[in-house]
């Protein structure tokens, strides 16, 4: 599986941003494809994962309620729509596919394939 992310730009607090994450695979119906952030000088952090058949979501705290994950399985892409994008969103985000179980998928070790990841910058 090969992943690629694009969309991160440089926006205000407040604002809005559409991240893509597109995945080269025959088939991702047993993957949950979620999507993770790295600030300056922190861990790899989770954000929200979906599950690609099925739907099923799952938001970290920091995100749910302005964060929206979905899927296109058209496009096989994912995307994780941001709204209303505070400073501390800032960070390099990359999406990711795993195999494993539903309860460890904000475990970034528990992600088979990553993508290059794509910069958010949001200026206060």
């Amino acid at each position: 599986v090969q992943l690629q992310a694009s969309g991160g730009g440089l926006v205000q607090a407040g604002d809005s941003l559409r991240l893509s994450c597109a995945a080269s695979a025959e088939s991702l119906g047993s993957f949950k494809m979620g999507w993770f952030r790295q600030a300056p000088g922190k861990e790899r952090e989770f954000v929200a994962v979906i599950r690609w058949n099925g739907g099923q979501l799952y938001y970290a705290n920091s995100v749910k309620g302005r964060f929206t994950i979905s899927r296109d399985k058209a496009k096989n892409t994912i995307y994780l729509e941001m709204n209303t994008l505070r400073s501390e969103d800032t960070a390099v985000y990359y999406c990711g596919a795993s195999l494993g179980a539903w309860s460890t998928l904000h475990d970034q070790k528990m992600y088979r394939y990553w993508g290059q990841g794509t910069l958010v910058t949001v200026s206060s």
